[in-house]
């Protein structure tokens, strides 16, 4: 009887296996299933892609972290990162419309200037968000407008200072619950960066010293080499870069841009002369031209982060204003 039993089993083990059943398909289906009452199993709701790309698309809320990077300690000592992120609103239609598709939206990392803070720049950066991007502005430790004693040799940690903020952007986006779950696409991510912040920004998208590879694309806003980092830049192909410059710029001259610029044979690069413009009011604020950077570096991230083509032709018409910009590509550089 009990090798019958056990023969009985292999048996309908053996045939379970061959037609690709469990074996406790034998049993009754379970009350209320699709099986059990003759009913179609309902499909499955389709993914909700968000656009990305038109300026005004979203409502922007934000959200602030503070990092703390305590693997630095026997160089730069703990680094505390107070950190703003800017992100769209997911508005409630779409939410009901259907299965979000994950990681919705490209992120962009932001360092400001010499004595500066997130907040000059929040016209710009909520543009980007406006626009569908996730936007996040790091105060750095020892130079932000908030230091008593301000060290701008210190600059020599911030492109490490922003490689961390990215891992702990992408670490929070990837746990199953929070503000910033599932919001992240981890392949699509640019760094942007002002004064001394477009060169920690330079440093970290093409220095051979702090090379990420992470980063798709970059915005320099009167940016240049610094030299304590050492190494050489655009030494290997990097990732597209746009370079921003105020022709009348006294801080930054345009031949710090320029020669990062010419330095870029590898990949993709633009070069966006503004006109008479200086230092601070092309990217703090909302006067001119402020505007007519917001709209180039939208357009640019679009074709370069977001992947739309299209926004090419939208940022060489933007970065093309008479007396006002001009958008170059691998050409002579304005004098």
């Amino acid at each position: 009887m009990a090798a019958a039993a056990v023969l009985a089993g292999v048996f309908l083990a053996v045939r379970a296996a061959a037609t690709g059943s469990p074996t406790r398909s034998a049993g009754p289906p379970p009350a209320g299933s699709a099986a059990a009452t003759g009913a179609p199993a309902p499909a499955p709701r389709p993914a909700v892609h968000l656009p990305v790309g038109k300026i005004g698309s979203y409502s922007v809320t934000d959200r602030s972290f503070v990092f703390t990077d305590r693997s630095r300690t026997r160089t730069a000592g703990p680094r505390i990162l107070p950190t703003l992120v800017r992100y769209p609103v997911i508005p409630a239609s779409a939410r009901t419309a259907g299965r979000l598709a994950g990681r919705q939206f490209p992120l962009v990392v932001f360092a400001p200037g010499y004595l500066q803070c997130e907040r000059s720049y929040r016209w710009l950066l909520r543009t980007w968000a406006s626009a569908g991007y996730v936007v996040a502005a790091v105060e750095f430790p020892r130079t932000n407008c908030h230091v008593a004693s301000p060290d701008e040799a210190d600059l020599a940690n911030q492109p490490g200072d922003l490689a961390f903020v990215i891992r702990q952007l992408l670490a929070i986006s990837g746990r199953p619950r929070g503000a910033l779950s599932g919001l992240l696409n981890p392949a699509a991510i640019a760094v942007a960066g002002h004064s001394d912040g477009g060169d920690t920004v330079a440093a970290l998208a093409a220095g051979t010293c702090c090379l990420d590879h992470k980063v798709s694309a970059a915005v320099v806003l009167a940016g240049a080499e610094w030299p304590p980092l050492g190494g050489s830049y655009f030494a290997d192909r990097a990732p597209p870069v746009l370079f921003v410059q105020g022709n009348a710029d006294n801080i930054n001259p345009p031949a710090d841009s320029q020669q990062l610029y010419r330095a870029d044979t590898t990949g993709p690069r633009f070069y966006l002369d503004l006109h008479g413009a200086g230092h601070l009011t092309p990217y703090e604020g909302h006067r001119p031209p402020e505007p007519i950077v917001a709209r180039v570096t939208t357009d640019f991230l679009d074709r370069y982060l977001a992947g739309q083509r299209s926004a090419a032709a939208a940022m060489r018409h933007a970065g093309d204003v008479a007396g006002l910009a001009d958008l170059v590509r691998g050409q002579s550089l304005p004098s």
